[in-house]
């Protein structure tokens, strides 16, 4: 995989005949390895021949709701990037799919050259995540294996809470704001609603806590950002 992304393998899971045959054409000609799947089950069975980097998964399947499959993806592969590609534009649809493990969520129609800039924005701050362990406080990350702990415990992360993690960590007793954190574990063409951070803040508390950690270690400062406690 080259530093734009391509080369990654990507898995198009779309039931709309003209849409995916676009998608797969589109992402060809960037020079990515692509498969399709029409339905869940050739999603499912698509990914069992083989690993995919990035999946882009619509929901309104004809055998099954796109979120099952995603969340059975993140009961596998912790490290695939998925994102969600839907008709559904409520911002409740989006914070289900964030919390069944998306790491983005796109509606439709949208705009060929930036979902194309989103999914190599994803790969290549997955991609970047390549450098020495970082250490604050009880927390260690070791980038390169892209794993992080409390203590000896370690915490089972999602691939955008990792990200975050690291954010946070790298900028420890700092405030950091909202849109910053945005643009950097997201996208800076993000245009979707920013309460898919509080969903990744939240479930990052959650796993600290549950390390042994406190709860409060990311601290929330209203109106501003979040701030990432070292002591």
């Amino acid at each position: 995989m080259d530093d734009n992304g391509t080369g990654a393998r990507v898995l198009v899971v779309e039931d709309d005949e003209s849409l995916g045959a676009g998608l797969v054409a589109t992402l060809a000609g960037a020079a990515y390895e692509v498969r399709w799947a029409r339905d869940s089950a050739q999603a499912r069975a698509q990914l069992a021949s083989g690993p995919a980097d990035l999946v882009l998964l619509d929901l309104g399947l004809p055998d099954g709701d796109g979120l099952d499959v995603c969340r059975d993806l993140r009961a596998t592969d912790e490290q695939v990037v998925v994102v969600v590609v839907t008709a559904r534009a409520d911002e409740a649809d989006a914070v289900l799919a964030l919390d069944a493990g998306a790491d983005d969520y796109v509606t439709k129609p949208f705009r060929t050259v930036e979902l194309l800039a989103r999914l190599r924005a994803h790969l290549r701050r997955r991609d970047a995540l390549g450098q020495p362990d970082l250490r604050v406080g009880r927390t260690r990350l070791d980038l390169r294996a892209r794993r992080a702990w409390v203590d000896d415990t370690e915490l089972p992360l999602r691939p955008k809470e990792l990200e975050l993690l690291v954010v946070l960590a790298q900028s420890a007793g700092t405030a950091v704001r909202r849109e910053q954190l945005m643009d950097e574990v997201w996208d800076e063409n993000w245009e979707g609603s920013t309460k898919t951070l509080d969903v990744h803040v939240a479930n990052l508390r959650r796993k600290l806590a549950d390390a042994g950690d406190r709860r409060d270690r990311i601290a929330t400062l209203r109106g501003f950002g979040y701030r990432f406690e070292a002591d």
